[in-house]
Order: C-alpha cells, then sequence, then structure tokens
C-alpha cells in the first residue's frame, strides 16, 4: 500500500466516458487514421493504397493497411483506459526488440500505433490441442519477462499500472468499496452479498499474496491476455504483441490466462497433466532463481491472483462504453471480481 497520504491508483474506478466505438465508426475517424497512416509510410517512402477495418470492439479498433510497395500494416487505437499500450510498445520494441512485435510508428498522445504484418498469429498455425505449442507460449512469455527485469519504471512511466502481491488485499477491498457504491441499475453495481462474501476473504487474499512474495521473484510485465492469438511465431522467433490489458505484477500470475483457456478447452480438470506441462515450462524458465518445487507450490496463489488482473482489465474496459455495450459486457469487471475465491485452474 502506498505511503503517507498517497492515495492507490485504483482507490477509485475507472474515470467514466463515452464509449469511443461511436467515434471508430465515423467517417472523421477513418479520415484521420488515413492522415496518419499515410503520413507514416509517406517518411518511408511510400504511399498508402488502401485502409480498411478488420475488428471493431468497444475496447479497441484494428486496421489493415496497404502500402504501394506492397508491405501490410496494421493500426490500433485502444479505448482511454488502455490507449498505453502505443507508449507501452515504443519501450517494449527499445528493452525487448526481438520477443515483440515491431513498431513502425506511434503516437501516445491519440493512443495509435503502427506495426507491420507478421503473418498468421500462431493459433493459426497449431491444433487446438497442441500442448507443446502452449508450452512454448508460456514459457516465451516468462523469457519476455526476465528481461524486462530491472525496467519496471519504464513500464510504469509507459503508463502499466503496477500491482504488487502485497497490494492485493488493498486493491480488492478499494474496488468492492467503489463497485457496491455505485446505482444499482449500473451494470458495474456489486451485490451486497457479493461484496460481503469478498471481504470475508481479504484474509485469505494476503495469504496467498504472502505465499508469492515469499518467492523473491521481482514483478514483471504480465500479458493478461496471454493465449497463441496474441503471439506470432517468426523466423527469428516468437514475438508478442496486444499488450493493452498488461499490468506489472507477480510473473507467476501471467499463467492465469493461458491455464484458463486450456482448462475450459479441454474440459479439463484442475488436475490435468496437461495443465502441468504448460506451467512447468513455464516455471522452469525461473527454476535458475527460485527451485522448481518453491514455484509449483506457490503457483496456485499466484493464479488466483491472477483474476484481479482480469477484473482490472474490464474495469478499465467497461468506463467507457455505449448504453448497448454496457447491457453486454458491463457486469465483467465484477464478475472476474467475485470469481477470485474460486479454485485455480491448476492445483
Amino acid at each position: 500500500m502506498p505511503s503517507g497520504t498517497e492515495q492507490p491508483w485504483y482507490a477509485a474506478l475507472p474515470e467514466s466516458g463515452e464509449g469511443p466505438s461511436v467515434h471508430w465508426s465515423s467517417s472523421a475517424f477513418e479520415t484521420e487514421l488515413r492522415e496518419w497512416v499515410g503520413g507514416v509510410l509517406g517518411d518511408l517512402g511510400s504511399d498508402l493504397v488502401s485502409l480498411e477495418a478488420v475488428h471493431q470492439r468497444p475496447w479497441s479498433t484494428v486496421w489493415r493497411g496497404v502500402a504501394s510497395d506492397g508491405g501490410i500494416y496494421w493500426a490500433k487505437q485502444n479505448c482511454a483506459h488502455q490507449s498505453f499500450e502505443a507508449a507501452l510498445l515504443v519501450v517494449l520494441d527499445r528493452l525487448s526488440p526481438h520477443r515483440v512485435v515491431p513498431i513502425v510508428a506511434a503516437d501516445p498522445e491519440r493512443g495509435l500505433h503502427l506495426v507491420p504484418d507478421q503473418g498468421p498469429v500462431f493459433a493459426l498455425s497449431v491444433a487446438d490441442d497442441d500442448v507443446d505449442a502452449w508450452c512454448r507460449v508460456a514459457a516465451e512469455a516468462m523469457h519476455l519477462q526476465r528481461e524486462l527485469v530491472g525496467h519496471e519504471e519504464d513500464l510504469v512511466r509507459a503508463g502499466m499500472s503496477a500491482l504488487p502481491p502485497a497490494e492485493s488485499a488493498a486493491y480488492l477491498e478499494a474496488r468492492v468499496a467503489s463497485l457496491s457504491a455505485l446505482a444499482p441499475d449500473d451494470p458495474r453495481h456489486m451485490a451486497a452479498d457479493v461484496a460481503l462474501r469478498l471481504r470475508a476473504l481479504l484474509p485469505a487474499v494476503t495469504a496467498w499474496a504472502d505465499d508469492v512474495e515469499s518467492l523473491g521473484l521481482p514483478d514483471s510485465l504480465v500479458h493478461n491476455d496471454l493465449h497463441a492469438n496474441n503471439v506470432f511465431a517468426t523466423a527469428d522467433g516468437m514475438r508478442f504483441f496486444d499488450f493493452g490489458d498488461a499490468l506489472l505484477a507477480h510473473p507467476l500470475s501471467a499463467l492465469f490466462v493461458p491455464l484458463n483457456v486450456l482448462l475450459h478447452r479441454f474440459g479439463a480438470t484442475p488436475d490435468d497433466p496437461r495443465l502441468r506441462r504448460v506451467a512447468d515450462a513455464a516455471i522452469d524458465v525461473w527454476g535458475d532463481v527460485v527451485p522448481v518445487g518453491e514455484l509449483r507450490a506457490a503457483l496456485p496463489s499466484a493464479l488466483r491472483l491472477g483474476r484481479l488482473g482480469r477484473a482490472e482489465s474490464w474495469l478499465r474496459v467497461t468506463a467507457t462504453l455505449t448504453p448497448d455495450e454496457a447491457a453486454e459486457y458491463g457486469d465483467s469487471g465484477t464478475w472476474w471480481l467475485g470469481a477470485i475465491g474460486d479454485e485455480p485452474p491448476l492445483s
């Protein structure tokens, strides 16, 4: 918890605002984006031939551009509370250029960035049940984390929020208080019985945090949406992208998303050996720092805390939605917080 009278960043919910998807669907935004992408390509000695929207989500918009020299590029803008990705990619491209998608240009003030095409995402080249592929994704993500150790201030200056294990209980308590205070007709509102249950879990959350802190691993980049659709397998190695959900947190908590995805994809139980293989592949990357047995023992606690990251991502997203989007997604952050007491995906 921050010392003195300084309020932590999670003392209040992300500031509400209009849904950016309305602007993203407008001709004004397309004109604005064409001018920016065209200017970037012009500086590279090429012209913009075409630009079309490929993904339109309440939290981001992605456009595919084709240059006169045949090059293909991808432009992206995130919602306000995840717009730091543009600045973060610049930092990651400097600190670990061989592990992230290279960046052609970024406008941090507008949350815009442009990257070159890297071919099909890794998920399209492997089977859904290819455990070896998931092992590779998990392990390479840990290698990226290790390369960023010592650069925590750079990541925070780029706009990433830090959620160290020691602040997990304080974060949960603050979010429960804020969500409970929302009007009952707000989709994010937390029911009284859920709030009561989560407050009763605060000692357990503190214990989980103590488990992972005892390992002594430094906090690092947690992708927070780590799966095979957010990485490319290039000739030069795996390159990660889509960092809008990222946090600075305990490295093992990054395994929550891939293991949770696999748990449901396989229709598995938390003792499934396939999940253990994926976890072990990642844990081994840190095995020269902390004994593997200790890492395994603390992993369930780290996975439980990983749910806080998912909740935070959704709370950032749901602060800026249209009414229709709020009806569909508005309760997502509150739901994830409510699930923190559930069993972890790997026992």
